[in-house]
């Protein structure tokens, strides 16, 4: 599958990021991980959150990047690695 995406520098984007299995509700029951792997990328790859709704199974966030800077893809790899491998 394609995406079409807009990297522009220094953006404000809004994600949508749901997990695979719409019925669990690993998000919210492990919250403190999630929290945990957004501090951790924030500090490596400086972000900032505008607005961020965790539900059971997925989640909503504004983000902006810093100028010169529209590598959103790496910043969401390494919070869902994070996330993942507290959990696992």
């Amino acid at each position: 599958m394609r995406y079409r995406r807009a990297h522009v520098s220094g953006g404000t984007f809004f994600f949508t990021v749901n997990l695979d299995d719409r019925s669990s509700g690993l998000l919210v029951e492990h919250i403190d991980a999630l929290r945990h792997a957004v501090r951790a990328v924030k500090q490596r790859h400086a972000f900032q959150i505008d607005a961020w709704v965790v539900l059971p199974d997925h989640m909503h966030a504004v983000w902006t990047l810093p100028p010169g800077d529209a590598d959103f893809s790496t910043r969401w790899m390494l919070i869902k690695a994070g996330f993942s491998r507290a959990i696992g």
